[in-house]
């Protein structure tokens, strides 16, 4: 009943959104409510959802009354003010969609399997609400081995279709008596890897300031910085087709495109960010259409690593 009622107050969210600072009326609201869920729509009803959406996601419907239509003041603006409201919106909206058109759609929907670490995402969002310490069951790529650690749940960041736990490891920090301010201790765990989880009695602090996004600004994917360690300016060259697909899908958040265009058409792209192992491969997945100009250092780690590639498929033995 909760989830139908969060998929309706989501909807609302989404309809209005969509329709602007001009709005909608009453009746209008009314038919696409009605051709959407099969229901019939009173003003009643929508009163009652108007005043949930502000309750549960802070977001005021307004009513022109020159026009008698409704609307979200600034609708892309609230939204964009929050990140994760906008995710939670668009996976209810999304999740909604291909569960009420599995029959009327059926063959038409595929979706890409996900690895399963978000099983554990409701337990960690609680223990990160009250700061309580979580022990985990985790199973290594390195290893058979499963560990048993305890882990004070910092925040928890989605990365390339997977989930993972930010957070400060007590069994890895008490050997040398670190704190949990110190980075040196603090962990990334891949959620999907997490073989059983447990919030216990324990709480913390979280460290003064703290800010996931921050904390990975200068890096690409979920690799912490090193001591010392600083963001580099790199450039690359791509085809003009894969410029149209960088330009929609940006490597990093600090992308920036180049005036200069190519005879061929290739644009110059660059980023500034602290060089690493994913970041390697991540342009080595472009294959023939991109090509690292500086600094001389990512240039060769890229160069190595494909001609790696290309001198196991050279070889005549299989």
């Amino acid at each position: 009943m909760v989830s139908e009622l969060i998929t309706k107050y989501i909807w609302l969210i989404q309809t209005l959104s969509a329709s602007g600072e001009r709005g909608l009326s009453i009746e209008e609201i009314c038919g696409k409510y009605s051709r959407r869920f099969s229901q019939t729509y009173s003003r009643r009803s929508f009163n009652n959802h108007r005043s949930a959406v502000l309750d549960v996601f802070g977001i005021s419907i307004e009513c022109n009354r020159s026009t008698n239509r409704y609307y979200i003041p600034y609708s892309e603006d609230a939204l964009d003010d929050d990140e994760s409201l906008r995710w939670m919106i668009s996976s209810f909206t999304v999740g909604s969609l291909l569960t009420m058109g599995k029959e009327r759609l059926s063959g038409r929907v595929s979706l890409e399997a996900v690895p399963s670490g978000e099983k554990h995402l409701t337990s960690l969002m609680q223990a990160m609400e009250e700061n309580r310490e979580v022990e985990i069951a985790y199973s290594k790529y390195k290893s058979d081995s499963t560990d048993i650690l305890h882990v004070q749940p910092f925040a928890v960041k989605e990365h390339e279709r997977r989930w993972y736990l930010i957070g400060f490891c007590r069994e890895r920090a008490e050997s040398e008596k670190t704190p949990n301010t110190d980075r040196s201790a603090w962990r990334v765990y891949g959620m999907d890897r997490i073989v059983s989880l447990r919030e216990t009695d324990r709480t913390f602090k979280l460290p003064k300031g703290f800010d996931v996004e921050e904390l990975f600004s200068e890096s690409y994917g979920i690799f912490f910085p090193k001591p010392g360690e600083k963001p580099a300016a790199i450039r690359f060259r791509v085809t003009a087709k894969e410029a149209r697909y960088l330009r929609d899908l940006p490597l990093h958040w600090s992308q920036e495109e180049e005036p200069d265009i190519q005879e061929d058409g290739s644009r110059t792209f660059r980023i500034r960010v602290i060089p690493n192992e994913d970041l390697t491969m991540q342009f080595c997945s472009h294959a023939g259409s991109l090509e690292v100009l500086e600094p001389e250092e990512v240039r060769q780690a890229v160069a190595e690593r494909l001609k790696k590639a290309s001198d196991k498929y050279e070889s005549k033995e299989i």
